[in-house]
């Protein structure tokens, strides 16, 4: 079973900057990173292929501002998030799928996510 370990979350001001991190025991044919806010369903921000071709792909609501990037020497995936809203504010988690299939579908292995606040 894949460990994924999730790291980086804090408190920021809106405007601020974070970088998560998230190593890996073995990666899936792609990774990802999810976020949940109170209340809310998970949602899929960014995700990133690890075999054959594919681009990255990211969520509409951070375009521009999110990039998500994979260090494979060190078996991690970073999420660096520039431009923070308070609407980012949620667990973000780190997650890995093996099949084909539509964006953020099919994810099978996840973290234990880490916390992301942003205040106004």
């Amino acid at each position: 079973q894949v460990q994924l370990v999730e790291s980086g979350g804090g408190s920021v001001q809106a405007g601020g900057s974070l970088r998560l991190s998230c190593t890996y025991s073995y990666p899936g044919h792609y990774m990802a990173w999810f976020r949940q806010a109170p209340g809310k369903e998970r949602e899929g921000v960014a995700e990133i292929p690890f075999r054959g071709g594919g681009t990255t792909y990211y969520a509409d609501f951070v375009k521009g501002r999110f990039t998500i990037s994979r260090d494979g020497a060190e078996n991690t995936v970073y999420l660096q998030m520039t431009s923070l809203k308070p609407e980012d504010t949620g667990m973000y988690y780190c997650a890995a799928r093996w099949l084909g299939g539509s964006w953020f579908e099919g994810y099978t292995g996840w973290g234990q996510g880490t916390q992301v606040t942003v205040s106004s």
